[in-house]
């Protein structure tokens, strides 16, 4: 697949998985839930299907190095750093921007670089459905719907219409926002809802349609500038979401089930979805190890070369990093943000 590009958004700080994820080290360059950097490991779920030079990878200023340290295979014009965080859809305008400068008949996925996703060979079957579909779909807008596990009230779902071919694709009816638990309920029951994964894939140029219809004024700040003037623009523009700026919008949005393990990894509470547990139920994460005494369903992460001892402890969450340690029921493992704010009024320096 020649013509086949990749854009892997590797921004956002990762507050939720204070105090490994840092300002100078955020979630995306941890070996968090893999045991590779989440970025390193995106990039190598390519392999076989999408070259290095065919790989972009939109990331903060001050992130460009640890993309270089972790990804040495990406050539340095492939790395866009953004001057400042704005949100998923200036990402996607630049990146398409640039593509479409490359190669005006080019098809891209669109991958976070913090999930977690087995078998890989699954993974790359579905994206090469997916661009087979988008480049003969000239309007069209390709994202996946992961079938729902349990009635999760922290990601967005889609409703799925009619299928559309023999490939499994079927037309998006709409999105809908995270729901209460009720909501989630019902939708964990009907077939024809899926979770929104946040990846996608289209034809270049059908994105740029959907960016000059939906988000006029950053697609014209960015789509034949040089790079001097998008940093320039970048912090005048709107913080928005692809999702909710673009796909929510957009009249010709087709999304495909999968069926293969994926997480978002969005908490530490995640991690027993992706990481083997031990006959207690305990998780040990991040290089360092665990010696648990009747303890059980605890949630431990430590840097390499650390050692967490548990004794007559469950349900925690236990984060041992960079001379910090954090520790909280599971239950609360969503409110780590809280924390941080803590910290970064009271001890900024150990966010940095």
């Amino acid at each position: 697949m020649d013509h086949l590009y990749a854009v892997i958004l590797a921004g956002g700080s990762g507050t939720r998985f204070w105090p490994a994820s840092r300002r100078s080290r955020p979630k995306q360059f941890l070996a968090i839930g893999s045991p590779s950097p989440l970025l390193t490991t995106t990039v190598d779920r390519l392999d076989g299907l999408i070259p290095p030079e065919r790989i972009l990878i939109v990331t903060g200023d001050e992130h460009a190095g640890l993309v270089a340290e972790v990804c040495p295979q990406i050539p340095a014009d492939n790395v866009l750093a953004e001057p400042t965080g704005r949100n998923t859809l200036p990402c996607v305008a630049w990146a398409t921007a640039e593509l479409l400068r490359r190669d005006p008949d080019g098809v891209h996925a669109v991958l976070p670089a913090d999930h977690v996703i087995e078998p890989q060979s699954a993974f790359r079957e579905a994206v090469a459905t997916a661009a087979r579909a988008a480049a003969d779909a000239p309007t069209g807008l390709f994202t996946f719907g992961v079938r729902p596990t349990f009635p999760a009230t922290g990601f967005g779902y889609i409703l799925a219409g009619e299928e559309l071919d023999g490939a499994g694709l079927h037309r998006v009816q709409r999105f809908v926002e995270k729901p209460d638990a009720a909501r989630a309920e019902e939708f964990v029951a009907d077939p024809a809802y899926l979770w929104n994964s946040g990846m996608f894939v289209w034809h270049g140029q059908a994105i740029a349609a959907a960016l000059e219809t939906h988000a006029p004024a950053t697609w014209q700040a960015l789509r034949s500038a040089p790079l001097e003037a998008v940093r320039a623009a970048y912090p005048g523009l709107a913080a928005d979401s692809v999702d909710t700026g673009v796909m929510e919008l957009w009249n010709d949005v087709r999304v495909l089930p999968i069926d293969y393990g994926w997480s978002d990894v969005g908490a530490w509470t995640a991690l027993p979805d992706v990481l083997a547990a031990d006959g207690a139920g305990n998780i040990s994460s991040g290089g360092g190890q665990l010696i648990a005494e009747d303890s059980s369903g605890c949630i431990a992460h430590g840097d390499e070369g650390q050692l967490t001892a548990l004794l007559g402890v469950h349900d925690l969450v236990v984060v041992q990093s960079g001379g910090i340690t954090m520790v909280c029921p599971r239950e609360r493992a969503q409110e780590v943000r809280k924390l941080v704010e803590r910290t970064r009024a009271e001890a900024p320096d150990k966010l940095l």
